[in-house]
């Protein structure tokens, strides 16, 4: 652990999983942790909002593909409504996709579900102290999708420029000819919220449909190769 990582003597955890054996082991292994105390389990997204709010902790060790309220739909109202509590992501989706959406999402760190004991403990006494963790299987992919614009999207922002950033991706997936199922697994994010977004993107740009949206989204070089 780096020098100056604990905050405090005692880490307060909140444990978001669906899974109750996963879950109850990462609790076991957790409790073997100094300074680490877990003070409530979410098998949700809405129960992790839930008990962020009751008990304040001061890190929500979090799962993505929950049923119901995500984890990135959690991490996103958590870190809204509660800047204080940090979201260290734990989950089995190493997708860059997954890991884009969490960033955006306000999470300040990612790490996979292959990872350690040891990793798990300076990820969580990092990320409480305001740092940024990335798992070592996924830290190079991540910053290397941070640094370099996805091919098609350079102009994005010249060609749609009243669209907002998400709105501009989903305008991309469209372009690829993905449905709004396939763009909410993507993105993690609810089918209502994909819905309100691609009805945000035919107001705002003119198009009478989806499918003029996405020839549009084409002719501006969005979208990229459909099977990529």
């Amino acid at each position: 652990m780096t020098a100056g990582a604990e905050p405090k003597n005692t880490l307060r955890v909140v444990v978001a999983d669906d899974h109750p054996l996963f879950r109850d082991g990462l609790v076991a292994a957790l409790a073997t942790i100094d300074g680490v105390e877990v003070v409530g389990t979410a098998a949700d997204g809405e129960q992790a909002v839930a008990l962020t709010r009751e008990l304040a902790p001061d890190v929500v060790l979090m799962d993505l593909a929950m049923s119901g309220v995500n984890g990135i739909e959690a991490t996103r109202a958590i870190v809204q409504t509660h800047p204080g509590t940090a979201v260290l992501v734990l989950t089995m989706a190493g997708t860059d996709d997954s890991l884009v959406a969490a960033l955006r999402a306000g999470a300040r760190g990612y790490l996979l579900k292959e990872a350690g004991r040891q990793e798990i403990s300076h990820a969580l006494w990092s990320v409480a102290a305001g740092q940024a963790v990335f798992g070592t299987s996924v830290a190079d992919r991540i910053l290397s999708r941070l640094t370099e614009p996805p091919h098609g999207k350079a102009d994005s922002s010249t060609a749609f420029p009243q669209l907002t950033v998400r709105e501009i991706e989903i305008l991309g997936l469209l372009a690829r000819g993905l449905s709004n199922r396939a763009i909410s697994t993507r993105l993690y994010l609810s089918d209502k919220t994909v819905r309100n977004h691609v009805s945000n993107i035919l107001a705002k740009t003119g198009a009478p449909d989806r499918h003029a949206a996405a020839a549009m989204a084409r002719h501006a070089g969005l979208g990229g190769d459909p099977g990529a």
